[in-house]
């Protein structure tokens, strides 16, 4: 698919981070910079409610990151940015909005997505949209526990 074709198909869009994941450099951080903004509306919620929105991101990532590798042709294709787009989300539960843990969590999360430490490693070879998905979450939810220990840490 062309770029152009990508942006104007729906779930290709929303799988690519509304099209951030097309950065010719580093389109993972780019999608979880696309992140920033969602988990900074997100925040004003009580935290089930953003567990509940994350869940059903999840879910619905599953298929969104499902059929646009489909489309575009390639597994784990590097445009597919909605995974990042969770994990950084799940990262981010129940965190203050203020900008040095923005910055901390925004980090953590991209070396551990990056790095993928085990336990992400072994669920990155988990295959399909589940696994796109997959070491996301996991490396979401060691980003989560890292970032709450330096909270509490810090304080």
């Amino acid at each position: 698919m062309s770029p152009r074709e990508i942006l104007a198909h729906p779930v290709a869009l929303l799988g690519t981070g509304f099209g951030s994941g097309l950065a010719p450099w580093a389109p993972g951080t780019a999608g979880t910079l696309v992140a920033v903004p969602i988990w900074w509306a997100l925040s004003w919620l009580s935290v089930p409610v953003y567990l509940g929105v994350v869940a059903c991101s999840f879910l619905a990532g599953v298929y969104i990151c499902r059929e646009s590798s489909r489309l575009l042709g390639h597994g784990d294709h590097p445009a597919i940015v909605w995974d990042e787009i969770v994990g950084f989300l799940v990262v981010m539960t129940g965190a203050p909005r203020d900008v040095l843990v923005l910055v901390f969590g925004f980090l953590v999360f991209r070396l551990l997505d990056i790095a993928k430490p085990w336990p992400v490693s072994a669920a990155d070879r988990v295959t399909g949209g589940f696994g796109i998905m997959l070491d996301d979450l996991v490396a979401g939810a060691l980003g989560w526990m890292l970032l709450s220990l330096t909270s509490l840490l810090v304080r």
